[in-house]
């Protein structure tokens, strides 16, 4: 599979998005009853597509409205909401400063500490609406915060790092126990991120529920260009997804596994579970919507690092509804609205009426996919060519 890339040296070819596509088969199924749903942990979920846990995209309302739609909008823990009382006002600042204030403003509004009491609030906020909170938050912080959410009534809990690993090292401060944490906590934890089938296994072996895959394809990431870090979206997920089937085989157990991040529009989430993933998790095709709390902004969840920012304040404008991004009716030409009925979509026309069947398609590398016969799309800015 590797090629030489030098002396001594050889390297494996990794596929992205825009390098694959998927060869329908001897069946349609009617778009209209075909069955996207997932589950992790007990809980069944109607639409495989979770909104980021970043503070230009998730907050209270957006994660109420999201959740009435049958998808799940993860809140940020370590983020805007659960530092200001008044998110609002600190979320106009951000949007209002300029792209040379942005990142410094990021990092010094983020230096004000996470109060316990606005996570149990926000928490039970949610919940109030009778949707289940869905929340996130770095390592450090895990075993603290989630005693909180818990309490607070959360039913999903997340660990999210740049590189997920179980034998972290440091002697500087003390290093969570992802094994131990998991087996205490008293709901599902999804673990991520990782690229690789090692990495994935062993946090299935350590008591995920789920798993997130992706490291720095994200719109607003900056992590492949700060430290050279990433797998294509596709080969990462094909890797993990064989993990998977591998532990479900040996365990019995199934462990649904996330595509993270470098999902702009439908044809690439439809990629995104052929190639193995079970949900996709998105940021920047919400960030653009009129309910989210970035006004038409979007950061990554790294640009607040005091010393090595590793994310960037993008401006993604606003285009439309949450609704109309994720069910529709699109009113745009370029795939990013109506996500949930361009799968469905997708699946009918491959034979497929589950998940299940979705990810077994057949790929094909195909590098001219999206140019091939787009000249005048490309030449005029209308839909591909965008």
């Amino acid at each position: 599979m590797a090629e030489w890339i030098g002396i001594g040296r050889r390297a494996r070819r990794c596929y992205g998005f825009d390098e694959v596509a998927l060869v329908p088969g001897m069946v349609t199924v009617n778009p209209n009853e075909v069955d996207p749903s997932w589950k992790i942990g007990d809980k069944k979920f109607e639409v495989p597509i979770l909104a980021a846990a970043m503070d230009g995209v998730v907050d209270v309302k957006f994660a109420i409205a999201m959740g009435k739609m049958g998808g799940i909008a993860v809140l940020n823990l370590d983020g805007i909401q659960t530092r200001y009382e008044k998110p609002e006002e600190i979320l106009a600042e951000i949007a209002n400063a300029s792209p040379e204030e942005a990142t410094k403003l990021v990092q010094s509004l983020y230096l004000k500490p996470v109060k316990d009491e606005l996570i149990a609030k926000r928490i039970r906020e949610i919940k109030k609406a009778k949707v289940s909170p869905v929340v996130s938050c770095i390592p450090q912080n895990a075993k603290h915060f989630s005693d909180i959410a818990v309490e607070a009534g959360c039913d999903i809990f997340i660990v999210q790092q740049t590189v997920a690993t179980n034998k972290h090292i440091s002697s500087e401060y003390k290093v969570l126990d992802l094994e131990k944490f998991v087996k205490s906590c008293k709901i599902p934890v999804i673990l991520g991120n990782c690229v690789t089938y090692d990495m994935t296994l062993e946090l299935m072996e350590i008591g995920a529920a789920g798993v997130l895959v992706g490291i720095g394809p994200g719109a607003a990431c900056t992590t492949r260009g700060v430290l050279g870090i990433g797998v294509p979206q596709i080969t990462a997920t094909v890797d993990a997804a064989a993990a998977r089937n591998y532990f479900f085989k040996r365990r019995g157990k199934y462990i649904p596994i996330i595509t993270d991040g470098g999902m702009r529009i439908g044809g690439e989430i439809c990629k995104a579970i052929a190639a193995g993933s079970d949900a996709v998790m998105v940021g920047s095709s919400f960030a653009r919507a009129e309910e989210a709390p970035g006004r038409g902004y979007h950061w990554g969840m790294a640009t607040s690092h005091a010393n090595l920012p590793r994310g960037t304040r993008i401006r993604v404008g606003t285009t439309g509804t949450l609704r109309e991004i994720l069910l529709g009716p699109a009113k745009v030409d370029d795939g990013s609205q109506n996500l949930v009925g361009a799968l469905k979509t997708s699946m009918g026309s491959l034979g497929c009426s589950n998940i299940a069947e979705m990810q077994d398609v057949e790929m094909i590398i195909a590098p001219s996919i999206q140019t091939e016969g787009k000249v005048f799309q490309v030449g005029q800015r209308v839909g591909m060519g965008k």
